[in-house]
């Protein structure tokens, strides 16, 4: 395509009147690129995703297929959301395919979190060529890569499953229509084609998911502490008012124990990391203040109510030294 980088001298879509502008270029663009053809998409439910599908779906309507991969590194009643948002409200033509044991057994054992995003990206590609041997006419793989992606994976900062091309032996031709825009501009775009608030200001989720939140070797039961510690303090931004006010906000559990106390009896278990940071293009991040009465409510809600954790900790480390991510 045209616009393979982002041009020095390009406007920051900062109205509508902008994010219209680039939404018709992109629309164009896609229609000489596609023609008749299929395309297949990698629909997480992201801002990134949802907002290239509700693009592709207005320059190629039917022609999109989408596919929901549940890998099993979704957070709480994700897969659920995705199905109802996109098959149920919008309408898409959506696959869902749960392969949950399959990317898990594929991750056991492997500690290393380059060979991790490299098996959960790979392993999101052969999902995909099964899903398209089903299908005539696809050609296309679109993705919700967007700058700050290639840049980092440019600088070998860490490398990331939507910022490649496809295995040598695969036909996919990469549409990638967002790919020069920062991610404050993606949010923009979204609104313009009409995703609804919820989706365009939700904050962002990586694609490897909590397998960059489960530091180490990835097993069920601390990924399922991953996932309960996230639900409760998700639950508890959204009372107190801070939903919508950080940019993103989530727990870690890294891959070892301390000693504590539960009913009276000595308790060897995690800890979980509570991070939560804001930023406008995701290059640089500040840490958000959490009043103590929260940090202090959520230390108690989280090592009562998820199994196996007696410690809650909080990350203080804006970005740089730190990257948003643990992994």
């Amino acid at each position: 395509m045209a616009n393979d980088r982002r041009p020095d001298d390009m406007v920051r879509i900062t109205t509508p009147e902008l994010a219209d502008a680039f939404i018709a270029e992109q629309i164009k663009l896609v229609k000489e690129q596609v023609g008749d053809k299929k395309v297949l998409l990698a629909l997480s439910g992201g801002v990134d995703s949802s907002v290239v599908a509700a693009l592709l779906i207005k320059a190629i309507g039917k022609q999109l297929v989408c596919v929901h991969v549940n890998h099993g590194l979704l957070r709480k009643g994700e897969p659920e959301q995705v199905i109802e948002v996109f098959r149920n409200q919008m309408d898409a033509n959506l696959v869902y395919v749960d392969a949950t044991d399959r990317f898990l057994d594929k991750l056991a054992g492997v500690t290393d979190p380059e060979k991790k995003r490299m098996i959960i990206g790979g392993e999101f590609i052969e999902v995909f060529a099964e899903e398209a041997r089903k299908l005539e006419g696809v050609q296309f793989l679109a993705q919700g890569t967007i700058w700050p992606d290639i840049l980092e994976s440019e600088h070998g900062i860490k490398a990331h499953h939507n910022a490649g091309g496809l295995p040598e032996d695969m036909n996919f031709e990469l549409v990638e229509p967002v790919k020069i825009l920062f991610k404050d501009e993606v949010r923009i775009v979204g609104k313009q084609l009409g995703l609804p608030d919820g989706m365009v200001y939700r904050q962002p989720f990586p694609g490897p998911g909590l397998g960059v939140r489960c530091p180490g070797a990835i097993t069920r039961d601390r990924l399922e502490a991953v996932r309960e510690s996230d639900a409760i303090l998700r639950e508890e931004f959204a009372k107190n008012g801070l939903e919508g006010k950080v940019w993103q906000y989530f727990t870690v559990v890294p891959d070892f124990r301390s000693t504590g106390i539960k009913d009276g009896k000595r308790a060897f278990e995690w800890s979980v990391i509570i991070r939560a940071v804001n930023t406008t293009d995701a290059m640089t991040a500040t840490v958000q203040d959490i009043p103590y009465e929260l940090m202090c409510h959520l230390a108690d809600r989280i090592t009562h109510e998820v199994p196996g954790v007696n410690r809650v900790l909080y990350d203080y480390t804006p970005k740089p030294t730190g990257t948003i991510e643990f992994e």
